[in-house]
This record gives structure tokens, C-alpha cells and sequence, in this order.
């Protein structure tokens, strides 16, 4: 036998089959709903995931001020960032984000997990955070997951 007789197929933006995904972020911890998250939103929960394509689904979350985090983080976790200015650099602890900003929270620990190029910030695209039960997204039939059967 001299020629294969399977190929390798690779998804391209043609044959890719995209869901919307409704998570429920409450009494999640962040990390671990983060994590899930990232790997739904890069296509490697589907048999046909190629890594340089945009294969994953689209992800809604609700309920971002329900997030759990372990330990003392609520106030040992610090968001930096650089206004870009000499002694510009200003700090937010996980407690202050929450407060001001909850949906920010997944946003950031999600976003850092996904690919640090032009894929990830298309696959950042994909998600949608929301504080309370309410979204935007009615119109997409969003269909509702427990992360907890994903490993």
C-alpha cells in the first residue's frame, strides 16, 4: 500500500461550524471558569480544531459579579497598568475591579489566556461579559452549557 487512504483535515472560515454558548458565572472561580472559557473560545473542545483558524465558538457570560476567588486574592491580586507617563504606573486590586468594573475581571483573565497575536485578539471578539442575567444576545439563540462537564 503505497498512499494513504485518510488526510488531515484542516478547517478553514468556510467549513467552520460556530455556536453561541451561554455560561453562567456564578460561584465560579475565576481561573478555572477563565480556562474553559479560553479553550471554548480556541476551538479545542471540537474534533476538527486547527490552530490557526478561528474554530471555536462565540461565548456569553452572565452574571460576572458572582465570581468566586480563593484565598486572600480579593485583595492580594493587582491589575497593573502604564498611563505612559513618568511614574505613570497605577495599580487596581481584584476587590476595586470588581466594584467599578465585574465584567472586566473574566475579561482580563480571560484575554490573557488566549494567543498574544492577531488570532487572539479576533477570538477576544467571540466573548461577551454581562453583568446580571441580562444580555444582548437573545437573537443568536444562545444555547446554556454547564463548564463544569468540560475538563
Amino acid at each position: 500500500m503505497d498512499t494513504l487512504s485518510y488526510k488531515t483535515i484542516s478547517a478553514n472560515k468556510a467549513t467552520v461550524n460556530k455556536e453561541w454558548l451561554l455560561v453562567d458565572a456564578k460561584g465560579q472561580t475565576l481561573g478555572r471558569l477563565a480556562s474553559k472559557v479560553a479553550k471554548i473560545l480556541r476551538g479545542k473542545h471540537k474534533p476538527n480544531f486547527t490552530p490557526h483558524v478561528d474554530c471555536g465558538d462565540n461565548v456569553i457570560v452572565i452574571n460576572a459579579e458572582k465570581i468566586q476567588l480563593s484565598g486572600n486574592k480579593w485583595n492580594d491580586k493587582v491589575y497593573l497598568r502604564y498611563t505612559g507617563y513618568p511614574g505613570g504606573q497605577r495599580s487596581t486590586t481584584a476587590k476595586e475591579l470588581l466594584d467599578k468594573h465585574p465584567e472586566r475581571l473574566i475579561e482580563k483573565s480571560v484575554k490573557g489566556m488566549l494567543p498574544k497575536n492577531r488570532l487572539g485578539a479576533e477570538l477576544f471578539r467571540n466573548l461577551k461579559v454581562y453583568v446580571g442575567t441580562e444580555h444582548d444576545q437573545e437573537a443568536q439563540k444562545p444555547k446554556a452549557i454547564n463548564l463544569n462537564d468540560y475538563k
